[in-house]
């Protein structure tokens, strides 16, 4: 009986909603990272952090929050792979630089932590066109978050032209 109800109920909600959703829109169009900003981006910051002497994994996520490239140099800690990847998508998913979650109140703080691939350290950064958030980028491996994250702001300024606004 209660299944029955529960699908009475559903199937009422779907046709009151029905007039809202007549005039919806059937695509969307989004515009995502595409794969050559993606290599030129990461190169960009692989360079910057090789000059200044660090080692480091580089990853870029599209506007999936999918992977588009991972950059690894020879000799880095076998981490970096992990913590790049988690800078990059926490900076997609709160769509502020890795750097602001460590500012949070910890109530707020605590549940982000509890999700997967979330972290509070420095390096991830968001990318935008405009107001459109297209990709993200996580460094690991240099001395710091603050010197990933300069490596990573390299590599966003080097596409930043193509972005457009």
């Amino acid at each position: 009986m209660a299944k029955r109800f529960a699908a009475q109920t559903s199937l009422a909600l779907v046709f009151a909603c029905a007039p809202m959703w007549a005039g919806a829109q059937a695509l969307v169009t989004e515009r995502s990272l595409s794969l050559n900003a993606a290599l030129e981006m990461a190169t960009a910051s692989l360079e910057r952090c090789r000059a200044d002497g660090y080692k480091v994994t580089i990853t870029v996520l599209n506007r999936s929050a999918r992977t588009s490239v991972v950059l690894s140099e020879d000799g880095v800690n076998p981490h970096t792979v992990e913590n790049s990847l988690r800078k990059a998508y926490t900076a997609f998913t709160t769509r502020s630089a890795t750097a602001e979650m460590s500012k949070r109140t910890q109530p707020t703080l605590a549940g982000f932590i509890l999700l997967d691939k979330m972290t509070t350290i420095e390096g991830g950064l968001p990318i935008f066109a405009g107001k459109e958030l297209v990709g993200s980028i996580g460094i690991s491996g240099a001395p710091g978050g603050d010197k990933d994250a300069a490596c990573a702001q390299v590599g966003i300024d080097k596409i930043a032209k193509g972005l457009g606004g």
